[in-house]
Protein backbone atom coordinates (compact mmCIF):
# COMPACT_ATOMS: atom_id res chain seq x y z
CA UNK A 1 0.00 0.00 0.00
CA UNK A 2 1.63 3.55 -1.14
CA UNK A 3 4.38 2.05 -2.73
CA UNK A 4 2.75 3.41 -6.24
CA UNK A 5 1.60 6.66 -4.84
CA UNK A 6 4.70 7.21 -2.99
CA UNK A 7 6.44 9.74 -4.85
CA UNK A 8 3.60 12.23 -5.17
CA UNK A 9 1.93 11.87 -1.49
CA UNK A 10 3.43 15.39 -0.44
CA UNK A 11 2.09 16.83 -3.07
CA UNK A 12 -1.45 15.94 -3.26
CA UNK A 13 -1.82 16.46 0.83
CA UNK A 14 -2.89 19.70 1.65
CA UNK A 15 -2.48 19.07 5.86
CA UNK A 16 -1.13 21.16 8.34
CA UNK A 17 1.04 18.84 9.66
CA UNK A 18 2.25 21.58 12.24
CA UNK A 19 -1.09 21.65 14.09
CA UNK A 20 -0.68 17.85 14.99
CA UNK A 21 3.00 18.08 16.17
CA UNK A 22 1.49 21.82 18.92
CA UNK A 23 -1.68 19.43 19.21
CA UNK A 24 0.41 16.80 20.43
CA UNK A 25 2.52 18.38 23.04
CA UNK A 26 -0.99 20.21 24.34
CA UNK A 27 -1.71 16.16 25.30
CA UNK A 28 1.76 15.96 26.48
CA UNK A 29 1.51 18.73 28.46
CA UNK A 30 -1.72 17.56 30.05
CA UNK A 31 -0.94 14.58 31.34
CA UNK A 32 2.46 16.00 32.83
CA UNK A 33 4.53 14.07 30.44
CA UNK A 34 7.50 14.84 29.20
CA UNK A 35 8.39 12.44 26.92
CA UNK A 36 11.99 11.76 25.87
CA UNK A 37 11.66 9.12 23.05
CA UNK A 38 8.78 8.75 20.66
CA UNK A 39 7.13 6.42 18.38
CA UNK A 40 5.83 7.67 15.21
CA UNK A 41 3.50 4.58 13.64
CA UNK A 42 2.44 4.86 9.79
CA UNK A 43 5.07 8.11 10.10
CA UNK A 44 4.84 7.87 6.03
CA UNK A 45 6.95 10.50 4.43
CA UNK A 46 8.32 11.84 7.39
CA UNK A 47 5.88 14.85 7.71
CA UNK A 48 4.76 14.50 11.47
CA UNK A 49 8.19 12.68 12.36
CA UNK A 50 10.40 15.12 11.34
CA UNK A 51 8.71 18.43 13.18
CA UNK A 52 8.72 16.34 16.24
CA UNK A 53 12.91 15.91 15.82
CA UNK A 54 13.34 19.46 15.42
CA UNK A 55 11.83 19.94 18.67
CA UNK A 56 13.79 17.73 20.45
CA UNK A 57 12.18 14.92 20.55
CA UNK A 58 14.12 11.41 19.59
CA UNK A 59 12.44 9.71 16.90
CA UNK A 60 11.40 6.19 15.65
CA UNK A 61 9.26 6.04 12.45
CA UNK A 62 7.65 3.06 11.03
CA UNK A 63 6.06 2.42 8.06
CA UNK A 64 4.99 -0.40 6.05
CA UNK A 65 6.02 1.04 2.92
CA UNK A 66 9.50 1.24 1.72
CA UNK A 67 8.86 3.98 -0.79
CA UNK A 68 7.65 6.21 1.54
CA UNK A 69 10.31 5.63 4.22
CA UNK A 70 13.13 6.26 1.53
CA UNK A 71 11.63 9.77 1.36
CA UNK A 72 11.07 10.24 4.88
CA UNK A 73 14.82 9.11 5.13
CA UNK A 74 16.22 11.63 2.58
CA UNK A 75 14.00 14.43 4.08
CA UNK A 76 15.36 13.84 7.57
CA UNK A 77 19.40 13.75 6.16
CA UNK A 78 18.51 17.39 4.61
CA UNK A 79 17.74 18.28 7.87
CA UNK A 80 20.66 16.92 9.40
CA UNK A 81 18.26 14.77 11.75
CA UNK A 82 19.26 11.48 13.32
CA UNK A 83 16.29 9.53 13.37
CA UNK A 84 15.56 5.40 13.17
CA UNK A 85 13.19 4.65 10.39
CA UNK A 86 11.58 0.92 10.24
CA UNK A 87 10.31 -0.57 7.94
CA UNK A 88 7.45 -2.99 9.46
CA UNK A 89 3.70 -3.13 9.57
CA UNK A 90 2.40 -1.68 13.01
CA UNK A 91 1.16 -4.97 13.98
CA UNK A 92 3.82 -6.43 13.72
CA UNK A 93 6.55 -3.43 14.86
CA UNK A 94 9.58 -4.65 17.31
CA UNK A 95 11.89 -1.96 18.86
CA UNK A 96 14.93 -2.53 20.50
CA UNK A 97 13.38 -0.86 24.00
CA UNK A 98 10.24 1.11 25.03
CA UNK A 99 9.71 5.04 24.21
CA UNK A 100 8.10 7.57 26.18
CA UNK A 101 5.13 8.44 24.16
CA UNK A 102 3.71 6.89 20.60
CA UNK A 103 1.46 8.29 18.14
CA UNK A 104 -0.50 7.22 14.55
CA UNK A 105 -0.95 10.35 12.27
CA UNK A 106 -4.04 10.72 10.00
CA UNK A 107 -5.90 7.79 10.37
CA UNK A 108 -3.52 5.08 10.17
CA UNK A 109 -5.57 3.26 12.62
CA UNK A 110 -8.61 3.15 10.14
CA UNK A 111 -6.61 0.77 7.45
CA UNK A 112 -6.56 -2.37 9.81
CA UNK A 113 -9.97 -3.23 8.75
CA UNK A 114 -9.86 -6.47 11.38
CA UNK A 115 -10.57 -7.03 14.91
CA UNK A 116 -7.24 -8.92 15.50
CA UNK A 117 -4.70 -6.35 13.69
CA UNK A 118 -6.43 -3.32 15.85
CA UNK A 119 -6.02 -5.76 19.26
CA UNK A 120 -2.70 -6.77 17.93
CA UNK A 121 -1.29 -3.29 17.36
CA UNK A 122 -2.82 -2.28 20.80
CA UNK A 123 -0.50 -5.35 22.44
CA UNK A 124 2.23 -4.01 20.96
CA UNK A 125 1.42 -0.62 22.29
CA UNK A 126 1.17 -1.96 25.38
CA UNK A 127 4.23 -3.91 25.10
CA UNK A 128 6.82 -0.91 24.14
CA UNK A 129 5.14 1.85 26.31
CA UNK A 130 6.61 2.65 29.53
CA UNK A 131 4.60 2.58 32.13
CA UNK A 132 2.74 6.11 32.34
CA UNK A 133 3.26 6.33 28.36
CA UNK A 134 0.46 7.08 25.92
CA UNK A 135 -0.83 6.41 22.61
CA UNK A 136 -2.08 9.20 20.76
CA UNK A 137 -3.80 8.54 17.42
CA UNK A 138 -6.90 10.07 15.20
CA UNK A 139 -9.37 7.62 13.28
CA UNK A 140 -12.10 8.74 10.86
CA UNK A 141 -15.06 8.72 12.32
CA UNK A 142 -18.11 6.61 11.25
CA UNK A 143 -19.93 9.72 10.31
CA UNK A 144 -17.12 10.84 7.85
CA UNK A 145 -16.36 7.96 6.44
CA UNK A 146 -20.24 6.57 5.62
CA UNK A 147 -21.58 10.22 5.13
CA UNK A 148 -18.97 12.68 3.84
CA UNK A 149 -16.59 10.56 1.74
CA UNK A 150 -18.80 7.55 0.39
CA UNK A 151 -19.78 7.66 -3.11
CA UNK A 152 -17.90 10.39 -4.05
CA UNK A 153 -15.32 11.17 -6.61
CA UNK A 154 -12.41 13.79 -6.16
CA UNK A 155 -10.12 15.07 -9.03
CA UNK A 156 -6.84 16.36 -8.32
CA UNK A 157 -4.90 17.98 -11.64
CA UNK A 158 -1.94 19.97 -11.50
CA UNK A 159 1.76 20.29 -12.05
CA UNK A 160 2.01 16.67 -13.95
CA UNK A 161 -0.14 15.09 -12.18
CA UNK A 162 -3.66 13.96 -12.53
CA UNK A 163 -5.81 11.93 -9.64
CA UNK A 164 -9.48 10.47 -9.15
CA UNK A 165 -10.29 9.29 -6.26
CA UNK A 166 -13.30 7.43 -6.15
CA UNK A 167 -14.60 6.21 -2.70
CA UNK A 168 -17.41 3.70 -1.85
CA UNK A 169 -18.60 2.98 2.32
CA UNK A 170 -20.03 -0.73 2.79
CA UNK A 171 -22.36 -0.37 5.82
CA UNK A 172 -22.65 -4.30 6.29
CA UNK A 173 -18.56 -4.41 6.40
CA UNK A 174 -18.06 -0.78 7.65
CA UNK A 175 -15.46 -0.27 5.37
CA UNK A 176 -15.35 2.51 2.89
CA UNK A 177 -12.78 1.19 -0.36
CA UNK A 178 -10.75 3.74 -2.21
CA UNK A 179 -9.78 3.52 -5.92
CA UNK A 180 -6.89 5.66 -7.00
CA UNK A 181 -6.25 6.03 -10.25
CA UNK A 182 -3.28 8.96 -11.35
CA UNK A 183 -1.33 9.79 -14.10
CA UNK A 184 1.78 11.03 -13.38
CA UNK A 185 3.98 12.56 -16.57
CA UNK A 186 7.22 11.48 -17.04
CA UNK A 187 10.39 13.52 -18.54
CA UNK A 188 9.29 12.42 -21.97
CA UNK A 189 6.05 14.20 -21.90
CA UNK A 190 4.56 11.19 -21.44
CA UNK A 191 2.16 9.96 -18.99
CA UNK A 192 2.27 7.11 -16.89
CA UNK A 193 -0.82 5.37 -15.41
CA UNK A 194 -0.63 3.77 -11.93
CA UNK A 195 -3.91 2.64 -9.33
CA UNK A 196 -3.98 1.80 -5.73
CA UNK A 197 -6.93 0.36 -3.88
CA UNK A 198 -7.08 1.06 -0.47
CA UNK A 199 -9.77 0.83 2.79
CA UNK A 200 -10.49 2.01 5.69
CA UNK A 201 -12.56 0.81 8.35
CA UNK A 202 -15.08 2.75 10.48
CA UNK A 203 -14.20 2.42 14.27
CA UNK A 204 -16.64 3.52 17.15
CA UNK A 205 -14.85 4.96 20.39
CA UNK A 206 -16.84 1.98 22.27
CA UNK A 207 -15.03 -0.43 19.99
CA UNK A 208 -11.51 1.24 20.17
CA UNK A 209 -12.37 1.37 24.24
CA UNK A 210 -12.96 -2.56 24.84
CA UNK A 211 -9.95 -3.69 22.88
CA UNK A 212 -7.80 -0.79 24.58
CA UNK A 213 -8.96 -2.79 28.12
CA UNK A 214 -8.59 -5.96 26.24
CA UNK A 215 -4.94 -5.87 26.31
CA UNK A 216 -4.78 -3.39 29.58
CA UNK A 217 -4.58 -0.23 28.41
CA UNK A 218 -5.85 2.65 29.57
CA UNK A 219 -8.57 4.54 27.64
CA UNK A 220 -8.16 7.81 28.67
CA UNK A 221 -10.06 10.31 26.37
CA UNK A 222 -11.65 10.86 23.06
CA UNK A 223 -11.57 14.57 21.51
CA UNK A 224 -13.18 16.56 18.92
CA UNK A 225 -9.99 17.12 15.56
CA UNK A 226 -7.10 18.96 17.82
CA UNK A 227 -9.45 19.94 20.27
CA UNK A 228 -9.99 19.28 24.35
CA UNK A 229 -13.87 18.74 23.19
CA UNK A 230 -15.71 15.80 23.34
CA UNK A 231 -16.44 14.27 19.61
CA UNK A 232 -20.28 15.19 18.30
CA UNK A 233 -21.97 13.44 16.33
CA UNK A 234 -20.81 14.97 13.12
CA UNK A 235 -17.20 14.99 14.45
CA UNK A 236 -14.90 14.00 11.18
CA UNK A 237 -11.90 13.32 13.06
CA UNK A 238 -11.71 12.09 16.53
CA UNK A 239 -8.31 11.80 18.48
CA UNK A 240 -7.88 9.09 20.73
CA UNK A 241 -5.58 8.61 23.82
CA UNK A 242 -4.39 5.06 25.50
CA UNK A 243 -2.29 4.88 28.89
CA UNK A 244 -0.19 2.00 29.92
CA UNK A 245 -0.44 2.49 33.54
CA UNK A 246 2.31 1.80 36.02
CA UNK A 247 1.91 -1.36 38.17
CA UNK A 248 2.31 -0.41 41.80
Amino acid sequence: MYDEFANIYDRLQNIDYTSFVDYYEKIFESFSLKPELVLDLACGTGNVTIPLAERGYDMIGVDMSGEMLNIAADKARAKNLDILFLNQDMTEFELYGTVDAIVCSLDGVNYLTEDWQLEQLFALVKNYLNPDGIFIFDINSKYKLSKVLSETTSVYDEDGIYCVWDSYYDEDDKICSFNLEFFIEAENGLYKRRNEYQEERAYTIDEIQVCAEKVGLKFERAYADRTFDEPKEETGRIFIVLKKEATV
